[in-house]
């Protein structure tokens, strides 16, 4: 039995994967096919938006659940804010409405009749969750303000891509109000840190810390710090910001306080989020050509049971494998597949291509042996462990793919970034292999738009604690002042 559905297996595992286009062939279109395949999310009638689906949700759920115990453990608090902004609140920063104007949606009628003043559907919400801080703060007292939200935003986008770039997207975004510039300069830096820690040690994604360039800055910030992960296209993805606003929207909205020393002083604030294109960086990062691969920390479905049924030993081994997923389920996110209308063979494939961190196999044989098969999605390495053995197993090797995943992830990292001092070389490789470029910039701006002209990259970030790696811009061939990372992005 054992063996008919392994030659099952080999015959639809070339059905499954004609229906995922290779990376090498189409990149694009693979990500479409694998999103799909998997019923993570679904095209709306509106352009640019999309419904998530349950198996999509599941993860964003559990980015949403290990992240927003951290941001907690930081000492904020969760709250909500309107959807609806007034027209007046979001013109009173102009830089700020600049920085959004091409992409905000607005509301001009409401019950058939006209709004006596447009509102804006959030873009993001500083402008009104800043107008709430500058009722809520009055003295030294009630700082610091540390709240984030879970919400959508929405951002009428032109190009849009599912998870990367939507019209609509969810997301979490804090926004802090602090009596020093110092306090929200570590505020900043410090979320910073957790999304780093998040992505490294939850997704398997290594990233790049670093500032963005007053080009690339947040509009209205002080300073933007960002992390930067490279996709297995070689194309980066901003997988989060953190903002130091500066005092510029408290002066903009006047959020005062009266500080010890019975000053009234403006507050320093932060903002800083991370969204859905967390879902796209997992697909992109770990996904192969037979679909989904997904972290054990990160994956809904952390092991998948796969009876193998005869007509003999039917109901012994749905006894056995209804038991075993009992016990494991008291610890780890277990399925089991005891669908009779699928053979083996399509289940281990729709299983593979869902990215399910581990299979484990039972067969009539198995079951003479009191043994299972276990089979990771990552390597497809195949392991024979006694039942009674497998609640201590399972978790060590569900530990040992989270760490595999990371690893190759980095690997692929180091040998897609170079460095280099010859702009010819830069820009041949941003057109033929792409990656990271670690090169050393002037700082100006006309270095920065020419790059951005002559090869469509861009300064990803300028990297804390790394020297210029030589004494001259890549660009203008001018005295360097500072490292910076460039790459072709989402």
């Amino acid at each position: 039995m054992e063996q008919q559905a392994g030659r099952e297996n080999e015959a639809q595992k070339k059905e499954f994967v004609k229906e995922i286009t290779p990376r090498a062939v189409d990149y694009s279109q693979w990500y479409v096919d694998v999103i799909l395949k998997t019923e993570m999310m679904d095209y709306a009638p509106v352009k640019g938006c999309m419904a998530i689906r349950p198996f999509g949700f599941a993860v964003w759920e559990k980015i949403q659940e290990l992240l927003d115990r951290r941001i907690k453990e930081t000492g904020h608090q969760n709250a909500y804010f309107p959807l609806f902004i007034p027209q007046s609140l979001l013109q009173k920063e102009a830089e700020h409405v600049e920085g959004f104007a091409p992409e905000v949606a607005w509301v001009t009628k409401g019950g058939g009749e006209v709004l006596s003043e447009p509102l804006v559907v959030r873009p993001t919400s500083e402008a009104i969750i800043c107008d709430f801080y500058s009722r809520w703060i009055q003295s030294w007292r009630d700082l610091p303000v540390l709240i984030n939200q879970w919400c959508n935003v929405v951002r009428w986008e032109k190009a849009t891509r599912p998870f990367l770039r939507t019209s609509e997207f969810l997301w979490q975004e804090g926004h802090t109000c602090h009596r020093t510039e110092a306090e929200a300069e570590e505020e900043a830096l410090k979320m910073l840190g957790v999304y780093k820690e998040f992505l490294e040690t939850e997704m398997a994604i290594p990233v790049i810390a670093g500032r963005k360039t007053e080009r690339e800055k947040f509009a209205g910030a002080l300073r933007t710090y960002t992390v930067e992960g490279l996709m297995s296209d070689g194309r980066a993805l901003q997988a989060g910001t953190s903002h130091n606003l500066g005092q510029h929207f408290a002066r903009v909205f006047d959020i005062t306080f009266m500080d010890q020393d019975d000053q009234l002083k403006h507050a320093w604030q932060t903002s800083w989020g991370v969204s859905t294109r967390l879902i796209g960086a997992l697909i992109m990062v770990h996904g192969d050509d037979r679909g989904l691969v997904m972290p054990p920390r990160l994956a809904p479905i952390q092991a998948v049971i796969v009876p193998i049924l005869s007509k003999k030993a039917r109901d012994g081994v749905l006894a056995a494998a209804r038991a075993l997923a009992e016990t494991l389920r008291r610890d780890l996110r277990v399925k089991l597949d005891d669908r009779e209308e699928y053979s083996p063979g399509w289940k281990y494939n729709e299983w593979e291509m869902r990215g399910v961190p581990v299979r484990i196999e039972m067969g009539p044989r198995d079951l003479e042996k009191d043994q299972v098969i276990l089979v990771r999605r990552d390597t497809g390495e195949r392991e024979a462990v006694p039942r009674g053995g497998l609640p201590a197993r399972l978790p060590a090797l569900l530990e040992a793919i989270q760490r595999n995943l990371f690893e190759q992830a980095l690997k692929f990292r180091q040998a897609h970034t170079r460095s280099g001092s010859d702009y010819r070389e830069f820009a041949e490789i941003m057109e033929r292999e792409r990656g990271f470029f670690l090169a050393s910039w002037c700082g100006r701006n006309e270095c920065e738009a020419k790059v951005k002209e002559d090869t469509r990259a861009t300064i990803r970030c300028i990297p804390f604690d790394v020297r210029a790696p030589h004494a001259n811009c890549l660009v203008c061939g001018r005295k360097a002042k500072e490292a910076a990372y460039l790459a072709r992005s989402y």
